[in-house]
């Protein structure tokens, strides 16, 4: 192993296949496709040799997983982060799976990452990073195989530097082989925005489905990309966010934070290098308190959009949140749910949740292989029509069966899925 592995990490792939096993009795799933689907197909995994600025190497462990490719290409985040695992990669390589057959899109589920601390990189050392990264992997990636995206602690610009790394090495332009790009090197506009722009269409359908008016509060976790966007459709909505926290900590005001006064606090110095400035710092927020507290606070819509498995067995029963937003990736474990759900908190998953980012990923690669691009208004447009059908699917099936939305949206896939695996060939479990 060239991970380390701490008890959160390892718990966190049983977590998600947890979440798939409750589905089961809803769709005619056999034994053996269920073994192909709680496995990943394949991992790959490396040991990044960078030249950091002081002419000295270190080593970054890497690793990038094919989860299943049944539905199309691999698809799926690069994650920076001191904490990747080998099991929490796999994880997010099956949540990819999934969101791609509830989105109804033509991808299998992938996921990578470097276990690095980005804040600790000068701009150089991330680019090397980078870079290293798809040298590293570039037989396993491709616009007809696997097709990466960023994730946590990464962006367009990095994406920027994976794609002309990937074009050197290839020796010809491939703008379909990463999503997420900047804009003038072949990106989608809306992508940027496209995690937070379907999660905010979600909840907007959610709120009229349950019957939740407006003057509701609201606590973000999470101030990245998918984060601040969240908070920023919400502010100019006029719905009130009393908290948002970064990874230093939160700030909160029950009379509301002014969202767009902490977003230009936020502005990185240098495009692509994450600022080290947390919004704790900023005068204006009442409170700054910890991210774990943030989660506890008496807000009737809680907002997870950081990292996976912050709301566990150990702190659930002190969410007082009525309504969960996943716009993180599986921030609430399969226990946890279980008891949220009974006290009546209504969630609303991951893989439907924060699905805008893969969709308009796939937008960006579609029109990388036409050549032909679209406004903003055209691809929000269709990013909205796509992600609230899929949430009618999920809704309508909730209600047939009389179970939580979570359970619904992995039937949905499952049955997604299946149909793939069958049509394929004679032989229903060839992978």
């Amino acid at each position: 192993m060239i991970f380390k592995t701490d008890n959160c990490s390892s718990e966190i792939f049983d977590s998600a296949l947890n979440h798939i096993r409750k589905a089961y009795k809803y769709v005619d799933i056999d034994d053996d496709l269920q073994k192909i689907l709680e496995h990943p197909k394949e991992v790959f995994l490396a040991n990044l040799a960078v030249q950091m600025d002081n002419e000295h190497i270190e080593i970054f462990p890497a690793i990038r997983v094919h989860y299943n490719d049944i539905l199309g290409p691999c698809k799926g985040g690069i994650r920076f982060h001191p904490n990747v695992s080998e099991d929490e990669v796999n994880a997010l390589a099956l949540w990819m799976t999934f969101k791609c057959a509830v989105a109804d899109i033509p991808f299998g589920g992938a996921k990578g990452g470097v276990a690095v601390d980005v804040k600790r990189l000068s701009a150089r050392e991330l680019e090397h990073v980078s870079r290293a990264y798809v040298s590293a992997m570039a037989d396993f990636i491709g616009p007809d195989k696997d097709i990466p995206a960023p994730d946590v602690y990464t962006n367009a610009t990095i994406m920027g530097w994976m794609m002309d790394e990937y074009n050197h090495i290839t020796r010809k332009q491939n703008p379909g082989v990463i999503t997420g790009k900047p804009i003038h090197l072949g990106g989608s506009l809306g992508r940027e925005t496209a995690t937070a722009n379907g999660g905010f269409s979600v909840f907007i359908e959610a709120m009229k489905k349950y019957g939740i008016k407006k003057e509701v509060s609201i606590a973000i976790q999470g101030f990245g990309n998918v984060g601040k966007y969240m908070a920023k459709y919400l502010f100019d909505n006029g719905f009130k966010v009393v908290a948002v926290s970064d990874s230093k900590g939160a700030a909160y005001d029950k009379n509301g934070l002014d969202i767009d006064k902490m977003i230009k606090y936020k502005m990185p110095k240098t495009e692509g290098v994450p600022t080290k400035k947390s919004v704790c710092e900023l005068s204006g927020s009442k409170v700054c308190v910890t991210n774990e507290q943030l989660l506890q606070f008496d807000v009737d819509v809680l907002i997870p959009a950081a990292l996976e498995n912050v709301i566990t067995r150990q702190n659930a029963d002190k969410i007082k949140a009525k309504m969960i937003v996943e716009l993180a990736n599986g921030p609430v474990s399969s226990e946890a749910a279980d008891i949220l759900t009974k006290r009546g908190v209504k969630i609303i998953p991951d893989i439907l949740a924060n699905s805008g980012g893969v969709i308009v990923s796939y937008f960006e690669w579609v029109q990388n292989k036409s050549g032909m691009y679209w406004s903003e208004e055209e691809v929000n447009s269709r990013l909205s029509q796509k992600i609230v059908r899929a949430f009618e699917k999920i809704y309508d099936t909730s209600t047939k069966h009389g179970i939580d939305l979570r359970t619904a949206a992995y039937v949905v896939g499952l049955e997604r899925l299946k149909a793939a695996i069958e049509s394929r060939s004679s032989d229903k479990h060839k992978k």
